[in-house]
């Protein structure tokens, strides 16, 4: 039996920065009906509740199909946590349907973009990938400063001045590395968190045990808190509720999947170690994916321009073949095409650089990584939500097999992200 995962939308009526903030329509469609939809729309989501002390709130949630949990006024003021709201509502659905909640997840409705595939995916982190919680997170490129012990700063025209001056809280600020050598930051959205019931319960809090991190587009990231924040949501609905939604690629579309390396099944960071030898971050899911594409009889390749030992290493711990130290990216994919007997249009491509794009030219289904340079998401077919090294070949195999990746062609796959 399926695991039973309760939504949880917290949307209270007390709001001071935006008053009626949950109720503020953006494209068109209040704020608690956006979030309801998205989570009605949601792989592994039983039943969406929204917990409110306001009736117009309410009125609004049945509307759009949710159901409702009069939150008591104890729980309802500005010093009450989403937790204790969160708790509160479970129990009400839990005694309404003489049910257990496997699965809890709390929805901020004042996050418009969030969407139905990011909410299935942080509930599939807990109900199918064994996480105790999760959460949604971007990629941030961004320098981080503070302000000293702060006993001695002031303000001058809304800026921090005086006191023992400012310090970076990410990096040195001596030392000012490029963006590539960085180490990938990931800022919380505060869009949706995911917990086990059970353990939910006994911390009393949302983040417990192994807690998982899914990647999310962080040009969809915007929370309202105040009105210059609505108005931002205001102005770009337009635009991210009207991104394409053309059709992720189909098994019965593709033969085989061919594979660039650095950057898409890694991070693009390499360590070097006193004796020059060369270190590389993968990720897990992403061999649990090829493992999978393997066994659905697709045909699979990596293909590198490095000649390394760490992608031949790497290529027999997936048992792949493997072509690097390849000038001409291009030209060696035609060729093994061609003694594969495979047609290029039905080769799904992944890569993340300006040197992929010949071999986007040549295939079928070219696919970018999130985080892949900007001429390459806009040559690219189809956009991983997930960064390379961080899963991004796993999304991909459950495109084609399903987010169970049982190699069975699934018709309800997620909606994944488009350029």
């Amino acid at each position: 039996m399926p695991p039973t995962v309760l939504a949880v939308i917290p949307a209270r009526g007390g709001s001071k920065g935006v008053p009626a903030k949950n109720l503020a329509p953006v494209g068109g469609v209040p704020l608690v009906a956006r979030a309801v939809r998205e989570c009605l729309a949601a792989r592994h989501v039983t039943a969406v509740v929204v917990s409110t002390d306001d009736d117009g709130i309410a009125e609004a949630a049945r509307t759009a199909g949710a159901e409702v949990v009069e939150r008591p006024t104890v729980l309802s003021g500005d010093t009450a946590t989403s937790e204790s709201a969160v708790l509160h509502a479970m129990d009400v659905y839990e005694a309404r349907y003489e049910t257990e909640v496997d699965v809890v997840l709390l929805v901020q409705c004042t996050s418009p973009f969030l969407t139905a595939d990011e909410i299935g995916r942080v509930a599939g982190a807990v109900a199918e990938d064994g996480a105790d919680s999760a959460l949604t997170v971007a990629p941030f490129h961004g320098f981080l400063w503070r302000t000293g012990d702060g006993g001695g700063d002031f303000e001058v025209n809304g800026d921090i001045a005086g006191g023992s001056g400012a310090h970076g809280v990410n990096h040195d600020k001596a030392h000012r590395p490029r963006r590539q050598d960085r180490p990938q930051d990931l800022l919380e959205t505060g869009a949706a968190y995911a917990m086990a019931a059970p353990g939910f319960r006994a911390a009393g809090h949302r983040f417990f045990g192994r807690t998982d991190l899914i990647t999310t587009d962080p040009a969809r990231v915007l929370e309202v808190d105040d009105p210059h924040d609505l108005a931002r949501a205001r102005a770009l609905a337009p635009l991210l509720d009207a991104a394409p939604s053309a059709a992720l690629p189909a098994r019965d579309e593709i033969e085989a999947v061919v594979l660039d390396f650095d950057g898409t099944q890694t991070d693009d960071r390499v360590l070097i170690d006193s004796d020059g030898r060369e270190l590389v971050a993968v990720h897990r899911g992403d061999g649990l994916g090829i493992a999978a594409l393997r066994r659905a009889e697709l045909k699979l390749l990596i293909l590198s321009t490095e000649e390394n030992p760490v992608v031949a290493a790497r290529a027999r711990k997936l048992r792949l073949p493997v072509l690097h130290g390849v000038d001409r990216k291009d030209l060696a994919l035609k060729q093994w095409c061609e003694e594969q007997g495979v047609s290029p249009e039905r080769v799904l491509y992944v890569g993340n650089d300006v040197n992929d794009l010949p071999c986007f030219d040549l295939v079928g289904w070219p696919v970018a990584v999130a985080g892949a340079h900007d001429v390459v998401r806009a040559a690219a077919r189809a956009v991983t939500t997930t960064e390379g090294g961080y899963g991004a070949i796993r999304e991909i195999a459950s495109w084609l097999l399903g987010p169970s990746l049982d190699g069975v062609p699934a018709g309800d796959r997620p909606t994944g992200s488009h350029p």
